[in-house]
């Protein structure tokens, strides 16, 4: 398959995973920068080939078979990241645009491989969950926005839900990263902010960042 086409029913993956009406073509063409009519054109060419649903005006629902397809790049994808952030030390910024371009060169063979040399890892540096090679996501999610969590507790980050750099890098600066223990001093409700504290340091963020940062309470 194409890259085109293993990009587009990636973006339906990952968007539905969120919410079901930003798989919606538009919206599918605003994440991977095309047009409107060349994503509805797409659709529609993927739909012949069984890899998703189809319907004027609704979203976009993928195949059994576009489902595995979409699985089989996001493994790819996550375990590069994996790769590169322990081999390199490259910011989560950089791994991501690195392995955008190494998912679509990678044979099954080369991703089974990396994932034996990493020990089979669960989880991407970002927190996203690894599909295994039968295209499964094994672990459960439990997780829940930072901007829902209950003041005076401590919760653990578990994922870092963008990609944009100048987001992943204030994560950084700040401690914010997968795994690091984080108390939430005080919800501000009606401002839509959260007082947190980390690393000794309180910081004040607003619902564009805790709405994208996922955490589990901590045991």
């Amino acid at each position: 398959m194409s890259i085109a086409i293993e990009n587009f029913v990636k973006a339906i993956y990952k968007n539905g995973k969120h919410d079901h009406n930003d798989t919606k073509p538009g919206n599918i063409a605003k994440e991977l920068g095309i047009s409107n009519a060349a994503a509805t054109d797409m659709a529609k060419k993927l739909a012949a080939k069984d890899l998703l649903h189809y319907e004027k005006y609704q979203e976009l629902k993928l195949t059994e078979k576009g489902t595995k397809m979409a699985l089989n790049v996001v493994r790819k994808h996550r375990l590069w990241e994996a790769l590169l952030f322990k081999l390199f030390d490259l910011s989560l910024h950089d791994i991501h645009r690195e392995a955008e371009l190494l998912e679509h060169q990678t044979s099954d063979l080369l991703a089974n491989k990396i994932s034996e040399f990493l020990g089979n890892p669960k989880f991407d540096p970002h927190g996203d969950p690894i599909p295994n090679s039968a295209g499964e996501i094994t672990t459960i999610d439990t997780s829940i926005p930072l901007s829902n969590g209950e003041e005076g507790k401590t919760y653990i980050i578990s994922r870092l839900m963008s990609d944009d750099k100048e987001f992943l890098d204030f994560c950084v600066q700040n401690g914010l990263k997968y795994g690091n223990s984080v108390l939430v001093s005080k919800q501000f409700s009606k401002n839509k902010m959260t007082q947190i504290l980390i690393n000794h340091n309180t910081i004040l963020l607003n619902e564009d960042f805790t709405s994208i940062i996922y955490v589990n309470e901590q045991d």
